[in-house]
């Protein structure tokens, strides 16, 4: 009689404390196997180290890395509660493609609906970006920026033993060129994100799942 494999871990990483807890009262029940949360704390340097720890141990060796938390928009009309699905994380140190993308859109538009989903270019900044920031980073080609999601799937994939390790960003959009936010901790106050963010997890484990299939 065969045996399934024991699927490879999952990561969430993100790096607020709001977050970590949208993440954590999230529904967990769907997860087919180990699921690890992190908070990796704010800025690329506190990513990358988190990461780098993390996975140089046997347990998360080989996970897949998943990247969210909350996003400044970039593009004209988007709105506070608005998803962004990384086709690709940037900043100055490289570029991370990411794997899954359209699977992750349709189960967040199942998970949930009525949001706006974007995809596009997600780029890394070490610093909060406001006002005409936006647009310089928008003319690259960005459709959202955060200061976390770029470091930790570069190191995501800089540290992995053999192979490839599967990697994603998906990021609920805090602020936008309209709608933008004084500060973070307004998030908790009631803005629609936080309530976002807490509904994503069943499209994030049946990413997960879809890793296990066989490629054709």
């Amino acid at each position: 009689m065969s045996t399934q494999p024991a699927p490879a871990p999952l990561l969430i990483a993100c790096a607020l404390g709001i977050e970590h807890l949208a993440l954590r009262t999230g529904d967990r029940s769907g997860a087919d196997g180990p699921v690890t949360f992190v908070r990796t704390g704010m800025g690329p340097r506190a990513a990358e180290r988190s990461l780098t720890r993390l996975l140089a141990g046997p347990a998360l060796a080989d996970a897949a890395v998943l990247a969210t938390g909350f996003c400044a928009g970039l593009a004209p009309g988007m709105h506070p509660g608005d998803l962004v699905v990384a086709e690709e994380t940037r900043d100055p140190r490289g570029t991370v493609p990411c794997v899954g993308t359209d699977l992750l859109v349709k189960e967040l538009v199942r998970a949930v609906p009525g949001r706006t989903v974007h995809t596009g270019p997600l780029t890394g900044s070490d610093h909060v970006v406001r006002g005409p920031e936006r647009s310089d980073l928008l003319a690259t080609g960005a459709i959202a920026v955060d200061m976390e999601s770029a470091a930790t799937l570069l190191s995501a994939v800089r540290t992995v033993r053999a192979g490839e390790r599967p990697v994603a960003a998906v990021r609920v959009v805090v602020d936008a060129p309209e709608h933008e936010l004084v500060r973070i901790g307004t998030v908790r106050g009631g803005i629609s994100a936080f309530r976002v963010l807490r509904s994503v997890l069943p499209a994030f484990f049946e990413w997960h799942r879809s890793l296990l299939l066989p490629r054709r």
